[in-house]
């Protein structure tokens, strides 16, 4: 097992990759990689550019295949599953992908909207009313869910792709680069947001992020992926303890010294 000098939560394991191995064509991302993440979790999985970060994220979830090892979701293994049973697991999960990933021809509360569509018998009138709970959740006013998502800012439109990735009530939440591309208010403001929300719903977070901010003020647990396989895992003093060089130099570096003196 390769996740070094991890500190496991003394919780249920609501993810468990064993061995897990994901290329394309002739090249390896990912090889042999062990994770576990537990209820209650704000994980941040972090690495270099390059190292399989979103690709670790979408192999979980079943958007990229596997060559090998296991990914088990709530004590099931995930590629066992008949198709049915399949689908009630992915009920469970919520994504926020890095860009918001919104249907551009649907207006907010449309797009919110999407996966009741797919898996629940709801009355329109139903729909909306709980689309619109989804949005004030995420701090949106209410004529947001009026709006398209061109009529939206940046952090506007995170916070509607968050409110979709909640449509279901789900127990897991996966988040890819959740304050990418927001100014440093809007980022901690979102990282407020999910503090509170994983608080509120009882959420564990699977946060795929470079921002040194996030990890430092929301995350419990750190993973470190390198090398093709996670290097470290577990709480901040942990994962600084590693003696690596990326892990030393991204977490001991100049602004890393910043991040810690602010917080």
């Amino acid at each position: 097992m390769n996740e070094v000098g991890g500190v496991q939560g003394a919780g249920e394991v609501m993810i468990r990759v064993r061995g897990l191995t994901v290329g394309f064509g002739k090249t390896t991302v990912l090889e042999g990689l062990d994770l576990d993440v537990h209820r209650g979790d704000i994980l941040g999985v972090v690495g270099g550019s390059g190292t399989g970060k979103s690709v670790l994220m979408r192999a979980i979830i079943g958007l990229l295949p596997h060559r090998a090892g296991t990914v088990e979701m709530f004590g099931q293994n995930v590629d066992s599953l008949a198709p049915a049973d399949r689908r009630r697991m992915e009920r469970r999960w919520g994504v926020l992908f890095q860009h918001g990933a919104l249907f551009s021809s649907l207006t907010v509360k449309q797009n919110v909207q999407v996966p009741m569509r797919e898996h629940l018998g709801m009355s329109g009138p139903l729909m909306n009313e709980l689309a619109e709970l989804k949005l004030a959740m995420v701090g949106l006013a209410p004529d947001a869910g009026e709006k398209f998502p061109n009529e939206l800012s940046g952090g506007m439109i995170k916070r509607a792709g968050l409110a979709r990735a909640l449509a279901l009530d789900p127990d897991i939440v996966f988040l890819d680069e959740p304050t990418s591309g927001l100014d440093p208010i809007g980022a901690a403001d979102f990282d407020d947001l999910i503090a509170k929300l994983q608080q509120t719903l009882g959420l564990t977070v699977f946060m795929v992020t470079h921002d040194l901010d996030s990890l430092f003020s929301v995350c419990n647990r750190i993973a470190a992926l390198g090398k093709k396989v996670i290097l470290a895992a577990g709480d901040m003093q942990t994962v600084i303890a590693h003696d690596d060089p990326w892990i030393q130099a991204y977490f001991r570096g100049k602004r890393a010294h910043m991040v810690a003196r602010a917080t």
